[in-house]
């Protein structure tokens, strides 16, 4: 029996009149690599959001290795072992990318002094941003600033990384160079949890995918097998889920 790391027990997440999360429990296994798709509006990024501390839920709890996080904001659940990256880059464009990923390892996993600033290094060296490391946050190209989310979000040591969406807006070349680098990310042992609108990017390394409507789970395990689901085809109808996953890269 796999051991969780992630529990979900009955979350809830409504935005005045409207519900988008009505009542949804799931967990994730310790060093699982799990895709999470859905169309706009499915909850998608709310539900990273409530996992991180980002959005309090208005029901139920959010378990980290059998602790309880419910009750603490996004600073605390970072120190307990949760980064996360957003759909757009967030990086501080004053600071060098260095200094960027500095702060993460500083006030994201708690280090000081030498202890951050070689967690910082790391981080950068690992996402192939060593070489960059004095220049500003602001001048870096798309690519690059998604693979400064990454490093920053190393920086802070997780157990659990949630990946917003994080090929979005790369050609296919840069696409399969993120995937190269989320992969090395998980085989380090970090448990990952990637949210993309790319399928065939998710195909391609995740061993589940999770499948959101509405708030609620339509779909969940083995990628070929969720995909063959005729309630996640209706979701999706319009687009060609077969192409998608033909065209996934190995």
């Amino acid at each position: 029996m796999r051991v969780p790391l992630l529990e979900l027990r009955q979350i809830s997440k409504r935005f005045r009149d409207t519900v988008v999360i009505p009542d949804l429990s799931l967990s994730v296994a310790v060093g699982e690599f799990v895709g999470v798709i859905g169309p706009n509006g499915a909850g998608k990024t709310t539900l990273f959001g409530l996992i991180s501390g980002n959005l309090t839920s208005d029901t139920g709890s959010v378990m980290l290795d059998g602790e309880d996080l419910t009750a603490l904001g996004a600073d605390a659940r970072c120190r307990s072992g949760i980064g996360r990256t957003f759909q757009i880059p967030q990086p501080f464009q004053g600071l060098t990318v260095y200094e960027n990923a500095l702060v993460a390892a500083t006030f994201g996993a708690g280090l000081h002094g030498e202890e951050a600033a070689v967690q910082a290094v790391e981080s950068l060296a690992r996402c192939g941003l060593h070489v960059l490391g004095d220049q500003l946050a602001g001048s870096l190209t798309l690519l690059q600033r998604k693979r400064l989310e990454l490093a920053r979000a190393i920086a802070t040591r997780p157990r659990l990384l949630l990946l917003d969406e994080v090929a979005g807006g790369l050609t296919d070349g840069e696409v399969g160079e993120l995937l190269t680098l989320v992969r090395a990310i998980h085989h380090s042992g970090v448990t990952v949890v990637w949210i993309e609108h790319l399928v065939h990017a998710l195909v391609s390394v995740a061993s589940r995918i999770l499948v959101l409507a509405e708030g609620r789970v339509i779909g969940d395990g083995e990628p070929d097998a969720v995909l063959r689901n005729q309630d996640v085809r209706d979701v999706y109808l319009g687009s060609d889920l077969d192409d998608e996953v033909h065209h996934a890269p190995h």
